[in-house]
């Protein structure tokens, strides 16, 4: 039975919805005028543009852009209110302000409304500066910032509200806090094919980092589960929505691992009311500096070598080129370079002799500059230097010659050439390898990058004014050095130490402090994907210090074994059969590598499975083969991990593996092997 609060509540959304159509009608009204409107406009231009002068061309012309842009406003009006239709708001708080006699009820939504007519405010955006009190405060002594100052005041009441499809399924009241109760509804639902927006369930340590619009580097290192992406992405929306004078969607650059990990996160900020953002791999990045003109491996190619042909040689060149003191040789041999590249030779234009010490003195004062673009101001001060001396303009063929002599005085070399050199210069030309093919290995990639960028300088990407790093553990220092120099802007960088799927080159989040000291570190423990018991069997595999589970529970994983193949693929259709009837969403059959995926996807038959691989481009539901690397960041309703054999799973890289295999799953998980289970599971 309905409680008299919760019928004035469901008559209350009635009300609102009911606005909102007619907000909508007016727009929509409004919308087809300027449409009518720009096109008479451009009719009669076309028929009487012969009879017009230049001022009447130019005045026409301002006024198709103007209804051009007014009637993109009003489109992008509508746009936000549809988002409302169907869920007008999820939360109310009841607040009076110090000093204020009147009560504000303050409806949080996704994004604003008011109703034009009356001029009231009814649903606040949930990054409006009010709003932050709804994640912030429980009953009782509250505060908001604002540009103008903190509000402090009282808040009375709390709610919170599940509205789908413009029905209320339902409201919770409470003077404690209202958040675990949904947080425990939403989590207990089955995923989608996309992330979901987290507007409703934010909880307080999340919102400090997501409205935290000081930090030029924000550093999230977060265990598996907590919510580190999403909360990456509410914070570009929030930045986007209090910056939005100075920055758009278009600014902003997600640096993403894969093309279906960005299009499994691509709904979460059109859900927010704002447009899709760029995204880019960082071997697209790569690729795009060195100009298309190095084939090199790949990262995925990278771990998977790692994890079927782990050659000690291989390895040691990795481990190599991952470390600080890697870094600080390479500066010091690009240092070295720079006080040897210049060799004396006489210059000597219109009977004067340049001396060889002004040259040299000239190309250290443009030390800020890349070393080969140095050299036309070298040449701009030789030539005033020999003007100033002969007292004259020089000519043609004097100016050529300096263009041509100065040039010859340094050894320039290609940034290939510089960098195969910087090996022999530190006496480990055995760690320079290129592959068949000439290809260069992946661990070969960003030091060659920065060469080229301190010798050749480049256009950094001065468009994007927020860079989003995600999988932050897998990046290398000389990667971070490269990132560093090329955007300049505003970054937000998470991932977990633990999910790594390159042990030999991870970073951890001091690390990466090393790289950007003005970064502020914030570090998150509690999971929300998982059930208390799947997060305490991966905890198991890879022990996390600090993890704080979420007490919702569920049937324990399971680890079956079988005494063939055939029976291990045959416990795997069946297991794919109970999902089916289950009322799940999505089934996550991960492998150890690619190749397992792909034989298993030969050899189980599932009309309906889809194999993921890197290649793929799109996520979708149901049963999903794909290898540990390429689930990162994706999460099913059930996995299943197949193999989970002392065979297959024995080395740290394995752990690593297994371990971000099994914390995909969020409420149901079992592991399968032929033969003697792995020794990392051993312990559980």
């Amino acid at each position: 039975m309905v409680n008299p609060t919760e019928q004035d509540e469901r008559n209350y959304l009635e009300e609102i919805k009911e606005r909102i159509s007619f907000a909508l009608q007016r727009t929509a009204s409004r919308v087809n005028e300027f449409s009518d409107e720009l096109r008479q406009t451009k009719e009669y231009l076309h028929e009487h543009q012969s009879g017009l002068d230049e001022a009447d061309m130019v005045a026409a012309w301002q006024s198709i852009n103007r209804m051009a842009n007014t009637g993109e406003e009003t489109v992008e009006q509508r746009r936000r209110l549809m988002k409302l239709v169907s869920s007008p708001y999820f939360g109310r708080i009841d607040f009076r302000a110090n000093g204020n006699d009147k009560e504000l009820s303050v409806y949080v939504g996704l994004t604003t409304f008011i109703d034009g007519a009356q001029r009231l405010n009814l649903i606040y955006d949930w990054r409006a500066p009010i709003s932050s009190m709804f994640y912030d405060f429980e009953l009782g002594e509250a505060q908001y910032k604002t540009p103008s100052g903190v509000v402090t005041g009282d808040i009375s009441l709390k709610r919170q509200y599940k509205i789908r499809d413009g029905v209320m399924e339902f409201m919770i009241e409470s003077a404690v806090s209202i958040h675990d109760e949904v947080l425990q509804r939403e989590l207990s639902k089955s995923a989608d094919d996309h992330m979901k927006n987290i507007a409703a369930t934010i909880q307080r340590d999340q919102n400090q980092v997501i409205r935290n619009e000081h930090a030029q580097v924000m550093i999230i290192q977060g265990v598996a589960g907590s919510g580190k992406t999403s909360i990456a992405l509410h914070r570009i929306a929030f930045m986007l929505y209090r910056f939005r004078d100075s920055i758009r969607a278009k600014d902003v650059l997600i640096l993403s691992p894969n093309k279906v990990f960005a299009d499994y996160i691509s709904n979460v900020l059109p859900e927010l009311g704002e447009e899709q953002i760029p995204e880019m791999e960082i071997e697209e990045l790569a690729s795009e500096i060195l100009e298309k003109r190095y084939p090199f491996q790949t990262f995925f190619q990278q771990v998977t070598t790692l994890l079927e042909r782990p050659h000690p040689q291989f390895i040691e060149r990795l481990k190599y080129k991952s470390t600080f003191e890697f870094v600080k040789l390479l500066n010091k041999y690009l240092i070295h370079l720079e006080n040897t590249s210049l060799t004396h030779v006489e210059l000597k234009v219109a009977g004067i002799v340049v001396p060889f010490p002004f040259v040299v003195e000239k190309f250290k004062a443009w030390q800020r500059m890349p070393m080969h673009r140095r050299i036309p101001e070298v040449v701009q001060e030789v030539l005033q230097y020999i003007r100033k001396e002969v007292r004259r303009k020089l000519t043609g063929s004097e100016k050529a010659r300096v263009h041509e002599a100065v040039p010859r005085m340094f050894n320039i070399r290609s940034p290939f050439e510089i960098y195969k050199d910087f090996y022999s210069w530190i006496g480990k030309p055995e760690m320079f390898r290129v592959m068949p093919g000439t290809q260069l290995e992946y661990a070969g990639v960003y030091p060659l990058i920065y060469c080229k960028i301190r010798l050749e300088g480049m256009d950094t990407y001065d468009h994007v004014k927020h860079l989003l790093i995600d999988e932050m553990q897998d990046y290398t220092p000389v990667q971070y050095a490269v990132l560093a120099r090329v955007f300049k802007c505003r970054k937000t960088i998470l991932g977990d130490i633990n999910q790594s799927v390159n042990p030999y080159g991870a970073s951890a989040a001091e690390d990466i402090e090393e790289v950007f000291p003005q970064g502020e570190l914030v570090k998150m423990y509690r999971s929300y994907r998982c059930t208390w018991e799947i997060s305490q069997f991966a905890s198991g595999i890879l022990p996390t210090p600090g993890l704080i589970a979420m007490e919702r529970h569920g049937e324990k994983p399971q680890v079956l074994g079988f005494a063939t193949h055939d029976k291990e693929i045959e416990a795997i259709r069946e297991r794919v059969v109970e999902f089916e009837k289950s009322g799940h969403h999505s089934l996550g059959i991960i492998c150890k590598t690619q190749q397992q995926a792909n034989s298993l996807f030969e050899e189980i038959k599932w009309e309906k499975a889809h194999l993921l691989n890197p290649a793929s481009t799109s996520f979708s539901q149901g049963v999903i083969i794909v290898s540990a690397h390429l689930a990162k960041g994706l999460e099913f309703d059930e996995v299943i991990v197949p193999f989970a054999s002392t065979i297959h799973y024995q080395s740290d890289m394995d752990r690593r593996m297994l371990y971000i295999a099994c914390t995909r799953a969020m409420h149901r998980l079992t592991l399968t092997h032929e033969g003697e289970q792995s020794e990392l599971l051993e312990a559980l």
